[in-house]
């Protein structure tokens, strides 16, 4: 009899290297987060830790994590029907833009919804920006870090795709007058509109993920630039600095050979670098490699790619259960509650946990620390599905489960 433990029995234990688990709340047992994490500081001086949830029922829930030891619910909200989805939220301030895709185009309600969350327990309605459609499923993520604009992938009711996977597009939203939300500029990949006079993109004969944006993260540092992950259609580095009429200056594709799905694109400003994210979206290591990679932005209009974060083996960790290999990355999101560094990059890799690493040396980044929490649960997938991370200014990792493992709160030690 061998005493060699299966894959599948050793995801049911805790792996942890330099990170440790401060606390886990499993969300009154609805504990499936979407990517949608961010941290409030109340007038009253509570840290509100809100998350958005990765499907129906729950639309969106908040902790009270002043003290990370004894995580409290605050409040637990339902989605208006199930066939949608929160999935994306940000917060800046006590306004919380919260990001509804719906699972079917035509459905409402679809696009993005902004509350006042002054008062925690009690989250109140501002407004609702409409970005349903014939060929709409509305807002998939949203950026909201100035107070003043919404960024997201948002299909339109005047957008028709030439590909049905094409459906969403770079939209941006003036809230200044949060109460009457209105689009002040757009941008979508040549060729994915019906009437472009470009012809369609070339599709991943095997992993076809779509022509469509995931996170669109602009930064005070370069309020002038958007970084667009597309999908399929890869990074993109966008002039906005006429809203009206975004421009490309800098694009790397990699899809096809490779599996596409580009998640994330987080520049490191101050070091002329790139750390961009693919998502993983099958299991058991169908579409690996996944990778995060470290990308040379010194010549905007020439993205050079030097090196991947190292990861565990696939031939393990594909055998887990559920998904391994690249997701979502803290995205030194410029808030007062989070902490931000050009060197330290924190990530997500579902099975194989929350990972942080090195990158001074950007052509051989070092992991420094993971937490890879045992089995949750109920969990459907047979292991953790980490899905999200966001660090706060205190150093504390959030980190959060697809599925049912909840939000764990966890400590670094570099």
């Amino acid at each position: 009899m061998s005493t060699t433990m299966s894959t599948q029995s050793q995801a049911a234990h805790t792996l942890a290297w330099n990170m440790k688990l401060v606390a886990q709340h499993e969300l009154s047992g609805f504990g499936g987060v979407g990517e949608g994490t961010n941290v409030q500081k109340t007038k009253d001086g509570r840290r509100i830790f809100w998350m958005a949830h990765e499907s129906a029922p729950k639309n969106f829930t908040a902790v009270d994590v002043t003290d990370p030891h004894n995580p409290k619910l605050v409040v637990q909200t339902d989605l208006p029907h199930g066939d949608m989805r929160s999935n994306s939220l940000d917060v800046v301030g006590d306004v919380m833009a919260v990001a509804y895709q719906t699972k079917k185009w035509g459905l409402k309600p679809a696009g993005f919804d902004l509350f006042d969350i002054s008062a925690p327990e009690k989250p109140r309605l501002i407004s609702h920006f409409d970005g349903s459609g014939p060929s709409s499923r509305g807002a998939h993520c949203v950026w909201f870090a100035d107070g003043e604009y919404v960024h997201m992938s948002c299909g339109a009711a005047d957008f028709t795709p030439t590909n049905e996977k094409d459906d969403q597009f770079y939209r941006i939203i003036d809230v200044r007058n949060p109460s009457k939300p209105v689009e002040v500029g757009r941008w979508w990949y040549p060729g994915t509109r019906k009437g472009d006079a470009e012809p369609p993109p070339p599709r991943h004969p095997k992993f076809d993920g779509g022509y469509r944006p995931h996170n669109t993260n602009v930064y005070p540092g370069r309020p002038d630039r958007a970084y667009v992950a597309y999908i399929d259609g890869g990074a993109w580095i966008l002039d906005i600095s006429d809203k009206a009429h975004p421009k490309a200056v800098g694009h790397l594709q990699y899809s096809p050979p490779y599996n596409g799905f580009t998640h994330t694109v987080m520049p490191l400003i101050s070091r002329d670098l790139l750390i961009i994210s693919d998502e993983c979206v099958r299991d058991n290591g169908i579409d690996w490699p996944k990778l995060t990679w470290v990308v040379d932005a010194r010549t905007e209009s020439n993205l050079v790619p030097i090196a991947t974060l190292p990861l565990p083996p696939v031939e393990t960790f594909s055998k887990r259960g559920g998904r391994f290999g690249s997701h979502n990355m803290h995205e030194n999101y410029p808030g007062p509650c989070a902490w931000r560094s050009d060197t330290i990059v924190v990530a997500t890799f579902f099975n194989g946990g929350v990972r942080a690493y090195d990158t001074s040396n950007p052509y051989q980044p070092k992991e420094v620390a993971y937490f890879v929490p045992g089995a949750p649960k109920m969990s459907r997938a047979g292991a953790v599905q980490v899905n999200d991370v966001f660090v706060d200014d205190r150093g504390l990792v959030f980190a959060v489960d697809r599925f049912a493992g909840g939000l764990y709160i966890l400590e670094m030690s570099l």
